[in-house]
């Protein structure tokens, strides 16, 4: 019979050890990043090698979606029983060989079970990578720094991403799959030297308290519809630049980069902007910004430039990631107590990646089956709408504090 998870512990690392971790750690955040976007140039590309329709090959996108909701859930529970060392370094491996699965097949199902792997995988690296950090290095500035240096690399992944993949999907849309793997191989290596073992714990479990919590629901009801109508509209405008200007990959992952470039700019910055605006003036802005930029597609002619039909879009839609990522996160668990938050963290999280999970499909299902882009962005539009909103929406319960700005005491006057 298995022990009761104990306390939380951990071998903290050797002297000159800790920036050695936060470079393994950060490197597989951005590894996982990196997943997310990868994909997304190649799409048509692999739909025409595969023969493969827009229906189809967006799995390769909503599985890793799927597979980062799921094992969000289940994650938790598997790093109380192995602990954060074990399930961070067989996460690796994992994802190492479900890259080559995927690069070396022609089976679609294939192909889309290695991408559910690999969301599952970057569903259990990235929280415990950030798990380990705020467990190895003590509380104050050093901790916070190596936070601010984790999510620097996380943000600028999306970015890298693309870039990434303009460059591959030229050569072979098989080299998008394949290579994380030697790169998570080198991470797993040289982790098994420097990643600190952890004992078990005690798994986070869900509670009625959470579920009153209206900052927390509402924050991740907001995360859900950005990250959903913002991973939509980057699949229709994709779809939409490969049938209207013919474009190369290289030329695709540029034009996409006015939607990612702001938010890895904005994330050293986005305390200063929570602590002088406070969150729900940013998240508001941040809707507006993503509806606004929605609107525009769908109301605009049929594009037939990029400058002056694509771009203006973009960049709004680029905006409201910058206005709202951090302020959603930092919204979402502010006013949970703390004892409470290793469970609301999962719970926004997973709220965040299942937006992508209905949208994508939606949009898809659309843009396949049911008259192509029109009905395709007015679904995106709709669902942008939902999100201002939820966005200016205020619910009376959770704690006062809902919109606390800076350290400080002081309070927006408008509660949520």
């Amino acid at each position: 019979m298995a022990e009761p998870p104990a306390a939380e512990s951990f071998s903290p690392p050797a002297r000159g050890g800790t920036w050695r971790l936060l470079f393994i750690l950060s490197g597989n955040m951005v590894l996982d990043a990196i997943e997310v976007s990868v994909v997304l140039v190649a799409l048509p590309w692999i739909g025409a090698d595969l023969g493969l329709s827009v229906w189809t090959v967006h799995w390769l996108m909503s599985g890793f979606a799927a597979g980062f909701a799921a094992m969000l859930l289940l994650g938790p529970r598997a790093t109380a029983r192995w602990g954060l060392r074990r399930c961070c370094l067989v996460a690796m491996l994992v994802f190492a060989a479900a890259s080559v699965a995927g690069g070396l097949t022609d089976s679609t199902a294939l192909l889309i079970a290695s991408r559910v792997l690999k969301g599952g995988c970057a569903a259990l690296t990235a929280p415990a990578g950030l798990a380990l950090i705020t467990t190895t290095l003590p509380d104050g500035p050093k901790q916070r720094r190596a936070v601010s240096v984790y999510s620097l690399f996380g943000a600028a992944g999306l970015t890298l991403g693309l870039l990434l993949s303009g460059v591959f999907t030229a050569a072979s849309w098989r080299l998008t799959f394949l290579f994380p793997a030697p790169l998570a191989l080198l991470l797993l290596v040289w982790g098994l030297r420097v990643i600190p073992d952890t004992g078990r714990r005690t798994p986070p479990r869900l509670t009625a308290e959470l579920a009153r919590n209206g900052p927390l629901i509402r924050a991740t009801l907001g995360a859900a519809t950005l990250n959903g109508t913002y991973a939509a509209l980057l699949l229709l405008i994709t779809f939409q630049a490969y049938d209207h200007f013919g474009w190369r990959p290289w030329q695709l992952a540029l034009g996409l980069l006015p939607a990612c470039v702001p938010l890895a700019v904005s994330v050293p910055f986005a305390g200063r902007l929570v602590a002088r605006f406070g969150t729900r003036r940013q998240i508001a802005a941040g809707a507006v910004a993503a509806f606004a930029g929605q609107l525009l597609l769908l109301l605009g002619p049929e594009p037939v430039s990029y400058v002056s039909d694509v771009l203006p879009a973009l960049l709004l839609v680029g905006a409201a990631m910058a206005l709202s990522f951090a302020a959603l996160n930092i919204q979402a668990t502010q006013d949970v107590e703390p004892g409470l938050r290793a469970a609301a963290v999962p719970l926004f999280q997973t709220g965040v990646q299942l937006g992508g999970v209905v949208m994508l499909p939606l949009t898809a299902a659309l843009l396949t089956h049911f008259g192509g882009y029109p009905p395709a962005l007015l679904a995106v539009t709709l669902a942008g709408a939902a999100g201002v909103g939820i966005a200016v929406t205020r619910t009376r319960s959770g704690p006062p504090a809902a919109d606390r700005v800076g350290p400080g005491p002081r309070k927006e006057r408008n509660s949520t």
